[in-house]
């Protein structure tokens, strides 16, 4: 499953010098009906973005209800967010908007 409607604003914003690079990414993202223990990823093209990056946080614009959520640089230009339904029960989240804060370490 893929993220859609992605825009970008990528920038030399710095944090104290921590950071070389930050993208500040935020797109759609429409998951499926999960029953329990079942879980899918969502990819991101973010240009720019490398293994070594770091997704410094993110947000889904709806409740989780039991639904944990991990985002991770998973490749070159690719960010992804996996989506673990462990609620006991089946859970379909509605259609929302992901937003995510990627960071190069300048260590």
């Amino acid at each position: 499953m893929a993220v859609t409607a992605v825009t970008l604003e990528r920038g030399a914003k710095q944090m104290q010098g921590v950071f070389t690079d930050m993208w500040v990414v935020t797109g759609t993202v429409d998951a499926g009906s999960l029953v329990d223990a079942a879980g899918e990823t969502h990819d991101c093209t973010v240009p720019g973005v490398a293994l070594g990056d770091m997704v410094l946080s993110f947000s889904l614009g709806v409740s989780l209800a039991g639904i944990t959520a991990t985002a991770y640089v998973k490749a070159a230009d690719t960010i992804s967010v996996r989506l673990q339904n462990e609620s006991g029960g089946t859970l379909d989240l509605a259609s929302t908007t992901i937003k995510a804060v990627v960071v190069r370490p300048s260590f």
